[in-house]
């Protein structure tokens, strides 16, 4: 077996060598003949015509005694050729002249249906036109037959579809919120699925302009005295209509509850400054807390920050509700000043403690402004005590305008003074009733007394040098009034005239002003000063005149008129040391002192005698630091 695998490989491949070879000598012959018959014969023909091929091939494998012949037997081949053909023609010349005939017919055939085909070749474009439109035209013939059978069998839903704009606006002018939220979700799908088509860009257009609607009446009821749980409905549909971002849904919130409030504010009356001050007190504490209460249980500022996304600025949210809550206690601030400086009357105490209350209220949610009412009070109570005193100087001016000195009794030593003014209570601060005999100093007392006990209601321990520089400089004005006067009147003066003017300014700088003093340090005590500034009693005098008048600057115009013996020096120091060391009155403790004003008859036109005068007793007014 293993032999004859032998000699079936050998045969095989000596098969195979033999058709290689002769592969090989037909390329080689055909490269000869190429060669050799180039101009004679083109390549592509001899190799289209197999026989030419052949006879060529033939030729080249021919010896040369055979070449040689070969032209003579070829054309002996050629004219035996070319009698067969004559003896054919001759035989058949009828059949050849039928087919002549066949063939002048055929031609003209063929003209007749060249012609034919060249006028259907010409109508062929119109009529390839005409098929195209009625192709077309079937097409959407069809197309619209599909179209309305699928309608007619989707009627109910397009039905639906359509009427989806009409469903929302009933939903929305019935305040169905929940189901006009649902209507505009649908319709957003639609939106994403068939933007494309124009009827569902108009529904889509129209419940849009729904939605705005929606949210007109959403922030309008924000705007209205609404309650936390409906708050919150609110606030949860607008989420849920994604228009806002969490930072802009929270200055909406804020505006419209501002607007409420506002609109709350300005209803107030403010024909009457107390009136309405008071009220604005009562509607902020209770709305502006409820505000408050309502955005924090709504938004959280205690939630982790995200980070932004691109191209997003990060927003702190919690500086949102700090700012406006300070904007609205800002502008309460305003209100207040504006109404304070219209005048309240003697009623400041009560609002001031109405402030603080409402101050203290605003702590618990860390808004705590009582510090900033203090500087608004302390402002007040000074101008309010400012323009008092301005007007007790102008009266006083008013007074020695028509004031005539004349001699009158010694009230002091009287013995028909009346008991109600000798018998002083105690802790009261009695005016000096030798002013009686001058109705200019009493009176100016009196006025100044009112100031004080005015200013008493609200009386800090800050406005100390405000109230003194106050007090010195319309002592001071007094002083250049008196000053004033002598010069007027000193060419008519009597001796006995002037006499009472030397008593009338020993009254003055020895009676009046230290019995200021003594008020001064009633409303604003030494140790209390002191305690405040956390120094030393002893060190009081050096911070200036802290709590009592300069007496210096007010003797020292006076000084040639008042006989030297006469002379008022300042407050002795063992009047003034006790004091400054007595510990400061507790408001809480003990009952405040009282400034009992000296009232004096006015005398009409100076024809009054003074004798006549009888001293008339005001109403007790308290001093408390």
């Amino acid at each position: 077996m293993a032999a004859t695998a032998t000699i079936s490989s050998s045969t095989t491949a000596l098969a195979t060598a033999t058709a290689t070879a002769a592969a090989l000598g037909e390329v080689e012959d055909e490269g000869l003949l190429a060669s050799l018959f180039r101009d004679r014969f083109p390549e592509a023909q001899w190799r289209e015509r197999p026989d030419v091929g052949r006879y060529l091939r033939e030729l080249s494998g021919s010896g040369l005694e055979k070449l040689r012949r070969e032209p003579e037997r070829l054309a002996e081949e050629r004219a035996q050729l070319l009698q067969q053909t004559r003896d054919l023609a001759f035989a058949n010349y009828k059949t050849f002249i039928r087919g002549a005939e066949c063939t002048e017919r055929i031609h003209r055939l063929f003209g007749d249906v060249e012609a034919s085909l060249g006028r259907l070749l010409d109508r062929l474009p119109s009529f390839q036109q005409s098929c195209r439109n009625f192709v077309k035209e079937a097409e959407e013939i069809s197309s619209n037959r599909r179209m309305n059978t699928l309608t007619l069998n989707r009627h109910t839903e397009i039905l639906e579809i359509l009427e989806i704009p009409q469903l929302m606006d009933t939903c929305v002018r019935n305040s169905y919120y929940e189901e006009a939220l649902e209507l505009a979700a649908y319709v957003r799908r639609l939106e994403r699925k068939y933007s494309s088509i124009p009827v569902i860009q108009g529904i889509v257009n129209e419940v849009r302009q729904s939605m705005q609607l929606m949210l007109s009446q959403l922030i309008q009821q924000l705007r209205t005295s609404i309650q936390l749980p409906a708050c919150l409905r609110v606030i949860g549909y607008l989420r849920r209509m994604d228009i806002f971002t969490e930072a802009e849904l929270r200055v909406k919130f804020l505006q419209a509850r501002d607007a409420w409030l506002r609109s709350i504010l300005t209803a107030i009356p403010n024909d009457d400054p107390y009136f309405h001050i008071t009220k604005t007190i009562e509607a902020c504490r209770v709305h502006l807390f409820d505000i408050i209460t309502q955005y924090r249980a709504i938004f959280s500022d205690d939630d982790p920050r995200l980070p932004p996304a691109m191209g997003e600025h990060t927003v702190n949210k919690s500086a949102i509700f700090h700012g406006w809550v300070l904007q609205k206690v800002s502008q309460f601030l305003q209100v207040l000043e504006t109404d304070l400086y219209q005048g309240i009357g003697s009623r400041l105490d009560t609002l001031l403690g109405q402030c603080m209350y409402f101050g203290l209220s605003f702590s618990r949610v860390g808004a705590d402004f009582r510090g900033q009412l203090a500087p608004v009070f302390q402002r007040v109570a000074i101008r309010t005590f400012q323009k008092a005193v301005q007007e007790a100087v102008e009266k006083f001016q008013d007074e020695m305008n028509s004031y005539t000195l004349m001699s009158a009794p010694a009230i002091l030593s009287s013995s028909t003074m009346p008991a109600a003014v000798s018998a002083t209570q105690p802790g009261t601060l009695q005016p000096p009733m030798v002013l009686l005999d001058f109705p200019p100093l009493a009176c100016f007392l009196n006025n100044i007394l009112v100031a004080f006990n005015d200013l008493r209601l609200c009386c800090p321990v800050a406005l100390a040098q405000d109230v003194t520089g106050t007090l010195e400089e319309a002592l001071v004005k007094v002083t250049k009034i008196i000053l004033a006067f002598h010069r007027a009147e000193e060419a008519a003066f009597s001796s006995g005239e002037q006499e009472l003017f030397v008593q009338f300014c020993t009254v003055f700088l020895e009676d009046l002003v230290p019995y200021l003093n003594r008020c001064l340090q009633v409303l604003f005590p030494p140790a209390q000063i002191t305690q405040t500034l956390g120094i030393p009693p002893t060190q009081l005098s050096k911070y200036g005149n802290l709590g009592h008048v300069n007496m210096s600057v007010i003797q020292e115009p006076l000084a040639f008129i008042l006989p030297k013996k006469e002379m008022v020096f300042p407050l002795d120091e063992k009047e003034l040391v006790p004091e400054l060391r007595a510990p400061a009155p507790e408001l809480a403790d003990e009952e405040p002192s009282s400034l009992e004003p000296a009232t004096a008859a006015h005398l009409e036109g100076g024809q009054e005698e003074a004798e006549s005068r009888e001293p008339l007793q005001g109403r007790p007014a308290s001093v408390s630091p």
